[in-house]
């Protein structure tokens, strides 16, 4: 179950950075590549590592879309260069923050696990 909590600890990590990164806005991520490729990035690793949490602990939070998350992380993965970047704008600007919600509910119910 360790490994689970190590999961969790790259969740936050990944969302910490991403919004670290676009702190400077839609105008400063459009305008420089290293955020683009930062924010995709650390979106690839947050998405294998949700994939990789338990079932149980994502069924817990159902409202959230797990599997389109998953299906995400494939994309990003394998389609890097048909990527919108008006689509990541939109997931980071509409749908990291209940992810990040999310994410914590799940923390404080299974960190003990």
């Amino acid at each position: 179950m360790k490994e689970n909590r190590i999961y969790l600890i790259h969740i936050r990590d990944c969302l910490q950075r991403i919004k670290s990164y676009t702190a400077t806005g839609k105008d400063g991520f459009y305008e420089q590549t290293m955020i683009q490729d930062a924010v995709m990035r650390n979106l690839e690793v947050m998405c294998e590592s949700i994939r990789l949490l338990p079932d149980e602990w994502k069924a817990s939070e159902p409202n959230t879309p797990w599997h389109r998350i998953v299906g995400f992380r494939n994309r990003l993965a394998h389609e890097y260069l048909g990527i919108d970047l008006e689509v990541i704008w939109d997931i980071v600007e509409n749908y990291l923050p209940g992810l990040e919600t999310a994410i914590e509910k799940i923390a404080e119910r299974f960190w003990q696990v």
